[in-house]
Parts: structure tokens; sequence; C-alpha cells
């Protein structure tokens, strides 16, 4: 487990509920979690394969992280990084392996979309790994309405790779306005 982080501005958290909050990556524990994904992820893709962002990629202008609580543990972190015209990519996404199937990957990822949404974003894209081990994953983006995409932004085509996007029928003209369905 990772202990005690202190969330920017403080508050208290009530046992059982989990919190999600903007992530300090000056903060030890947060930077150990996400040094945790990258040790994680690195045996499962070739390094040419690897996307995942250390905490100086996720210290670049306009990139967004949380770190969700569970009490005082860190139990997830999520990330969005701009691309340009309304259109966000999804990085470090991460639950601690030992919870793993509680909810927390949907509550992060509800998190950040709904953070999209609300700033005008239109488009949120990812890539993640295409071997067995990234499966629990490619379904939790289904399950969202993620589709199947070609590589976007810098990325090229490559084997060891998922993209994916969803529309979040938020109309550019009105941020945070959703399209008539």
């Amino acid at each position: 487990m990772w202990r005690s982080i202190t969330a920017p501005g403080g508050g208290s958290y009530t046992p059982g509920v989990l919190r999600i909050v903007p992530a300090s990556l000056d903060d030890p524990i947060v930077v150990g979690f996400i040094e945790a994904h990258l040790r994680e992820l690195a045996p499962q893709s070739p390094v040419e394969s690897q996307h995942a962002l250390g905490t100086d990629a996720l210290r670049a202008p306009g990139v967004r992280v949380w770190a969700a609580l569970d009490e005082r543990d860190v139990v997830g972190t999520v990330a969005l990084a701009p691309l340009g015209d309304g259109h966000e990519e999804l990085k470090s996404m991460r639950t601690d392996p030992s919870r793993r199937g509680a909810g927390i990957g949907a509550s992060i990822l509800t998190h950040a979309l709904d953070d999209a949404r609300g700033r005008g974003i239109a488009r949120v894209s990812l890539v993640t790994g295409s071997a067995a081990y990234f499966a629990p994953a490619r379904r939790l983006y289904r399950r969202f309405g993620f589709r199947e995409c070609r590589p976007f932004g810098s990325y090229a085509d490559d084997p060891h790779s998922a993209y994916f996007t969803l529309d979040l029928g938020v109309d550019r003209r009105a941020p945070g306005r959703s399209t008539p369905a």
C-alpha cells in the first residue's frame, strides 16, 4: 500500500470512500506509485512500444493528473494530456494491483472523462498494450464506449499497441455543452 499522501489543500478522508484529487507530482507517495506503474509495465512490451509517462513527462504544461485515495492510500492514478484542438490523451491510468476489480479503474476513468467534458474537450484517445496482460484495460475502455482507431498524434502502427478513441459529444463552439443525440 502507498501511505501518507497529503492531498493539495489538505482534507479528511472517510474510510472506505474513494476520493479522486489532483495529484501532487512532488509527493513521494504519488511518485512511487507512478514509478511502480512503469516497473510493472516494463516486461509487458518491447521498449519501443512502451508509452507510459514518468513524472517528468507528467509535469508538461496542460497535463492534468489525479490520484484516487481510499482513506489515505493511493489506489489509482489517471492523467489527461493535451493533443490540441479539443483532443486529449488518457495517460498513466493505473489501479493498485491488490485492488483491481473493485471499480477503482471505472471511477478514475469516469472522473477524467467528466473533467474533459466539463472543459469542452471533444475527444479522448489512448494507447494501451495489445498483449493478453492488457485485456482487462481494453475491456474497461470498450465498456466506456472507446472504439479502436488508427494511431493518433505522433504514434505509429505497432503490433504491440492498441489505439482507442472516444467522442465525448461536446460541441467545441460552446465549451462544456454536449451535442444533441
